[in-house]
């Protein structure tokens, strides 16, 4: 296979609106356009500066729901003796390296069975060095390069040595205005970016959600942007992209939602005036005074 020296990598159906999705694994948008190896082989090669060419080389290794149930990640694949797992978030998810832990254990459990190789042996085995990677490109902001760890999520303890496991996670902010490298390097991860901001300023616009996706459609296809992949899968894309939304703003209502107990609970209690609790809310004494009254 032709390539460069690698470096290392550098800092559904359709639901309505006021429904939310159920706990059945639904596919996505990114899934959907990053099973195709070509499109897999563009972002691994932006991601580590190589230049491979051959996306045949690409072993999938993707969990199925339908083997593991309730566990199915969105993509992983051996490549060039590296074990690569890629998921996408819309919302910010500080359990990634969890995840990921369960994620990579199960796959490597896949790897062994499948090489033959024995851990009861005296003979030390050899595995794919592990690449977590999270694109994230979700409504709030968030730096354009973080690490998540796994031990950021260990109790306090007494213990000072090194824990015995870790898990880090690099997370990529995909939004359009970051990561312009990425993007440069890799058409097809801009592309799909670019359609998803184009469906949100589409609702800030008045747009609804189905509205706002059928423009984005229209939109990119007359610039020739991810074209053959939303000619090809039109009504298929429509459907996943308004559950994608729907889940969003199911998950941002909670946090409301939680937000407002919160502070009615403290201004109850007497720890923040009225005006205090609005303020933190993000609204107007009046209409925090109604949303009180609906809560009392």
């Amino acid at each position: 296979m032709s390539k460069k020296q690698r470096k290392p990598i550098s800092k559904k159906k359709n639901t309505s609106s006021n429904h939310h999705v159920n706990s059945k694994y639904k596919d996505t948008l990114f899934r959907m356009i990053f099973r195709d190896k070509k499109n897999l082989l563009s972002l691994y090669n932006a991601l580590n500066k190589t230049s491979y060419t051959n996306p045949d080389d690409m072993k999938i290794t993707t969990l199925e729901d339908v083997i593991y149930v309730g566990m199915k990640n969105d993509v992983s694949f051996l490549f060039s003796s590296i074990m690569n797992l890629f998921e996408h978030q819309s919302t910010f998810n500080p359990n990634m390296p969890v995840r990921g832990l369960l994620y990579l254990a199960r796959i490597y459990q896949n790897y062994i069975r499948e090489n033959g190789l024995n851990i009861y042996s005296s003979t030390q085995i050899s595995l794919p060095v592990p690449v977590y990677v999270v694109f994230y490109n979700g409504r709030k902001e968030e730096a354009e390069y973080q690490e998540l760890k796994l031990s950021d999520a260990f109790k306090k303890s007494e213990f000072s040595g090194q824990a015995a496991l870790e898990c880090r996670v690099i997370m990529l902010n995909i939004n359009l205005g970051h990561n312009k490298e990425l993007f440069e390097n890799c058409r097809i991860l801009w592309e799909y970016a670019y359609f998803i901001n184009e469906v949100r300023e589409n609702q800030k616009k008045g747009s609804s959600i189905e509205v706002a996706v059928r423009q984005a459609q229209k939109s990119c296809i007359e610039q020739d942007i991810l074209k053959e992949f939303l000619e090809k899968n039109s009504a298929e894309v429509s459907d996943v992209i308004l559950e994608e939304f729907n889940e969003e703003q199911y998950a941002e209502g909670l946090r409301e939602e939680g937000k407002a107990k919160t502070l009615i609970s403290l201004y109850q209690k007497n720890l923040l005036t009225l005006e205090q609790a609005a303020e933190e809310y993000g609204t107007t004494v009046e209409e925090f005074q109604k949303l009180l009254a609906r809560k009392v």
